[in-house]
């Protein structure tokens, strides 16, 4: 075929600019009299805690350190406790408070490089789950796989723990090894230990097999818009009319980002995501919206900020000839639900897999002035047709299971893969 009648437009202009993705959020924690009866903090003004001067009062004049062991907290370990206790009445598994260290090591992996096992963790419930273990990792070499539950690190319980304290936990030292015990969906019990590494995330790969180039998303980050570009531009030179964009086990990143790489699929003003309702419009039972028109005047929060739909750039780069299918599993979450959700809603691509992980809200991290940090919940997230990301995730038009004991013998024998270029090549 011609290359080129593949591709709707030119080679357009490198893009570097930046969406106003976010609203900007006001919101402030005041400050805990340690030496007083009772103490006050700050959210939406100022509020009197009588219990929290009563439980101090009582703690300092009878706790009794019996435990050689045991050492009394810093005034500095009781803010970061108030504080942290303050964030978990929220109920949000995804609005968490860190202190300076766990802050840095949070930082370090949404840079990219840190030391661990290379396993992602979030917190359903009081379960902790591992949504993704990346690529060539420790972990997904000792067998870890999405969906997998957390019960033991190094012979302790995690049940009800914070994801930070988990991820605290399971790091350490390059070089020496921890134990953990999982649950995996179908009832086994399995316990690993890995040696810890240094753990760098991937962003992209690409490969052309039996005819249909292969896109694998590992992460979206601040750069994976610019690599993607190139990789559409090894696509071009192909040769090639199908595409899988590979969205496996990939946790997310930056909405920013998302759009971005949409909009290499629609022209101009296409609506890629739609900003959580308020008020009603979403239907309980299905998670759909059904009525968009007061998704621009609601209020998703007390700073004022205004629900928002999210559009292409329209840099528009094929035509109608392109054959495209985007692979999903239990570990796909975040931007690559929006991103997966939009092509499919928009009828670009086919979705094959398994439903992905449903994690439809967007936190932004904020940096306080101690090294601590928040990162709090601003919004969630519809598809361009109104389905709820956190109520049901992506379902696939086509269900594909991976045969793991295959794929452990030979990483080319991928079932979901196989599946893909199937569907991929029947398209019409």
């Amino acid at each position: 075929m011609n290359v080129s009648s593949l591709f709707g437009k030119p080679q357009f202009k490198k893009f570097f600019w930046s969406l106003a993705i976010f609203s900007v959020l006001s919101f402030g924690l005041g400050y805990v009299a340690a030496a007083k009866r009772y103490s006050s903090f700050a959210e939406n003004g100022k509020t009197e805690s009588r219990i929290l001067g009563e439980v101090k009062q009582v703690l300092d004049e009878s706790f009794y350190s019996w435990n050689a062991s045991t050492t009394l907290p810093t005034d500095k370990e009781l803010e970061y406790g108030i504080v942290k206790g303050f964030v978990s009445a929220y109920n949000d598994p995804y609005t968490l408070f860190f202190p300076p260290v766990q802050s840095k090591a949070f930082q370090e992996e949404v840079t990219g490089s840190f030391g661990g096992v290379g396993m992602q963790v979030e917190k359903k419930g009081e379960r902790i789950i591992v949504t993704t273990p990346l690529k060539d990792s420790p972990a997904m070499k000792a067998g870890v796989l999405a969906g997998d539950t957390v019960l033991f690190v190094d012979g302790v319980s995690v049940d009800g723990k914070a994801v930070e304290d988990v991820v605290t936990k399971i790091r350490g030292e390059i070089g020496t090894t921890v134990v953990i015990k999982l649950l995996r969906k179908e009832g086994e019990l399995y316990e690993v230990k890995i040696k810890r590494d240094q753990i760098k995330i991937p962003t992209i790969e690409t490969e052309k097999r039996d005819g249909v180039f292969v896109v694998r998303l590992f992460n979206f980050s601040a750069e994976s818009p610019e690599l993607f570009e190139k990789a559409m531009d090894e696509f071009k030179e192909a040769g090639t009319q199908y595409l899988v964009l590979d969205l496996r086990s990939n946790p997310g990143g930056y909405l920013e980002s998302a759009v971005k790489m949409a909009s290499f699929f629609f022209p101009e003003g296409t609506v890629i995501v739609r900003e959580g309702a308020k008020g009603g419009v979403e239907d309980e039972e299905s998670g759909v919206v059904k009525n968009f028109g007061a998704l621009l005047t609601q209020k998703i929060s007390s700073s004022g900020a205004e629900s928002q739909v999210f559009r292409s750039l329209g840099y528009d780069y094929f035509n109608k000839n392109l054959r495209m299918v985007v692979l999903v599993d239990q570990g796909s979450a975040s931007a690559s639900e929006i991103l997966a959700g939009a092509l499919q809603d928009h009828g670009k691509a086919k979705v094959v897999g398994k439903t992905s992980y449903g994690k439809g809200s967007v936190q932004k991290l904020i940096n306080l002035s101690d090294g601590s940090s928040l990162k709090v919940t601003v919004a969630s997230w519809y598809t361009p047709k109104g389905n709820s990301i956190s109520q049901n995730g992506i379902k696939p038009d086509v269900e594909a299971d991976l045969d793991l004991e295959k794929y452990k013998k030979d990483k080319k024998d991928d079932t979901q893969l196989l599946k893909a270029i199937e569907v991929v090549k029947n398209l019409k």
